[in-house]
C-alpha cells in the first residue's frame, strides 16, 4: 500500500466537517486517483465537543490552531478558518516554513498575502494551492492557471457571490426589494447576519484580485480595486433594465485592451438578456473568460457551500498528494510573474455606456437641463424612458447613456445631483456588452 497523505485541518465548521465526510464517503475513489490514500491524522478548532456530525475522536487534538504547522504527523496543512490575517495567516507561514504544503479556502487571506506566501512556498518547495476561495467547487483556479497556459486573457467575467446572485434574481423574479429579499437569504442561511462583506461587493472583490493575479501574472492588492454593491439597486431598476433587454447582476470584471493596463473592478452591471451569464440564477457562481486562442469559456457550478467547497479542497489535496509523489510541487505555483510590468488602470480611466435612473420633478425643461449637463462632458444620450406622470409630482426618468469615460461620467453625475429638480440621489450603472 502506497504511504498515505498525512492531513491536519484547522476549522471544523461546515466545510471541514465536509472534508472529513467526503473523505470517508469517497476515500478510495479519491486515493486511485490521487495514487495513494488521503489520510486525515490531527484537527483543531474552537469548540473540541461541539458535535459536528463526524468523529473527531480518532484524530490527534491540537488547541492551537497555529501548532498544526509544526505537527510532526503531517505533510498538508488545510486552513479553513478564515480571515485575512490573524491565526490564519499564522498558520499559513508557520507551515510553509516547516515544509508542509497548505491548501486554503481563504479568499481574503489569499487576495492580501498570497504574493507573499506565493514566494515563501517556492523557497520552502512546498505548494500553495486554493481553489477552493474562488467560486467554491468550480474549478477556475486550475482553469486559469494551466488550462488556459496558453492563451493572453482578454476577458474576466465573474459572478462571485452566491449571495448577491440569489438577492438580485429573486428581486428580478419577484418584484421583491432589496431588504425583504436579504432578510429571507440570512434566514436560509445564503447571507450571515452581517451581510456586508458580501452585498457591498467586497467579497467579490477579494476573488476578483485573484482571478486577475493569474490571469496577467502580477499581484493585485484588492484596496486597489474599485468596488460597488448591490444596496443601489431596486426592483424599478430590474424592471427597465429587462425593459430594455438586459438583466442586472454583480460582476467581478478583468479587462485588458492590447498592452494597455489592466482593468479589474467589481460592481453592478447591465447585462444583455440572451447572454449566458444572464442565465446564472440563485446561489450558483460562474466564471466567463475569453483567451486569444481557445476563445470563449465557461466555468459554472455551486459557488459556496459545505459540499462545493469541501469538493474543491478535497481536489487541492490530490493534487499534493501527486505533487509530492512526483516531486513537482513549482509545476501549480501559484502568482507566476509572467507579466512582470503588468498595471492595474487607474480609477476613472475606462469607459462604458452607461444606465441612468433618476427620481426627478415632472415639468418643462428637466430632461433638456440634464441632457446639457450631459453634453458639457461630451456625453450623449442614445435613449429616454419617463412613465407617464403629473405636472409637478416626482416620476422616475432612465437614461441609457453612449459610450464614455467614467471621470466625465461622474462629473455629470454630481452636477444632475445638484439640480433642483432631481429628488434623490441618481442612480448609475455600467452597461457590460460582454464581448
Amino acid at each position: 500500500m502506497t504511504t498515505p497523505l498525512r492531513v491536519a485541518i484547522a476549522g471544523l465548521g461546515t466545510v471541514g466537517a465536509g472534508v472529513i465526510r467526503l473523505i470517508d464517503a469517497n476515500g478510495e475513489l479519491i486515493a486511485r486517483r490521487a495514487g495513494r490514500p488521503i489520510e486525515v491524522v490531527a484537527v483543531s478548532a474552537r469548540d473540541r465537543a461541539k458535535d459536528r456530525g463526524v468523529d473527531i475522536g480518532r484524530f490527534a487534538w491540537v488547541d492551537d490552531p497555529v501548532g498544526l504547522g509544526r505537527h510532526e504527523g503531517a505533510d498538508v496543512v488545510v486552513e479553513l478558518i478564515g480571515g485575512s490575517d490573524g491565526p490564519a495567516l499564522a498558520l499559513a507561514r508557520t507551515s510553509v516554513s516547516a515544509g508542509k504544503s497548505f491548501v486554503t479556502a481563504n479568499k481574503a487571506m489569499i487576495a492580501h498575502h498570497g504574493l507573499e506566501l506565493a514566494r515563501a512556498a517556492e523557497d520552502a518547495d512546498v505548494a500553495l494551492k486554493f481553489e477552493a476561495a474562488v467560486a467554491g467547487g468550480v474549478p477556475v483556479i486550475k482553469g486559469l492557471r494551466e488550462g488556459a497556459a496558453a492563451n493572453e486573457i482578454a476577458r474576466v467575467y465573474g459572478i462571485l457571490t452566491g449571495t448577491c446572485n440569489y438577492i438580485l434574481t429573486r428581486m428580478q423574479a419577484e418584484g421583491a426589494t432589496f431588504q425583504d429579499v436579504l432578510a429571507d437569504a440570512q434566514r436560509l442561511g445564503y447571507a450571515e447576519s452581517d451581510p456586508s462583506l458580501d452585498v457591498d461587493g467586497h467579497d467579490a472583490a477579494h476573488k476578483t484580485g485573484i482571478l486577475a493575479s493569474l490571469a496577467h501574472g502580477f499581484w493585485v492588492n484588492p484596496r486597489h480595486i474599485p468596488t460597488e454593491g448591490i444596496r443601489q439597486v431596486t426592483p424599478l431598476d430590474l424592471k427597465f433594465a429587462a425593459q430594455l433587454g438586459y438583466s442586472i447582476r454583480l460582476l467581478g470584471i478583468v479587462k485588458k485592451e492590447g498592452r494597455g493596463p489592466v482593468q479589474v473592478s467589481v460592481y453592478p452591471a447591465l447585462i444583455p438578456q440572451g447572454h449566458v451569464m444572464a442565465s446564472v440564477s440563485g446561489v450558483f457562481n460562474a466564471v466567463y473568460v475569453r483567451g486569444d486562442v481557445v476563445g470563449d469559456t465557461l466555468y459554472y457550478g455551486r459557488g459556496a457551500g459545505a459540499e462545493a467547497t469541501a469538493s474543491a479542497v478535497l481536489g487541492d489535496l490530490a493534487d499534493a498528494a501527486l505533487d509530492l509523489k512526483h516531486d513537482s510541487t513549482e509545476r501549480v505555483q501559484a502568482f507566476v510573474p509572467h507579466e512582470r510590468n503588468g498595471a492595474l488602470q487607474p480609477p476613472g480611466g475606462a469607459s462604458h455606456s452607461y444606465y441612468l435612473r433618476l427620481d426627478v420633478v415632472d415639468r418643462p425643461g428637466v430632461l433638456a437641463r440634464i441632457a446639457t449637463l450631459l453634453a458639457r462632458g461630451r456625453i450623449g444620450i442614445s435613449s429616454v424612458i419617463q412613465p407617464e406622470g403629473h405636472e409637478g409630482a416626482s416620476v422616475p426618468l432612465i437614461l441609457m447613456i453612449h459610450h464614455a469615460p467614467e471621470a466625465a461620467m461622474a462629473r455629470a453625475m454630481q452636477a444632475i445631483g445638484r439640480l433642483a429638480a432631481v429628488r434623490s440621489r441618481p442612480v448609475m450603472m455600467r452597461v457590460e456588452p460582454l464581448t
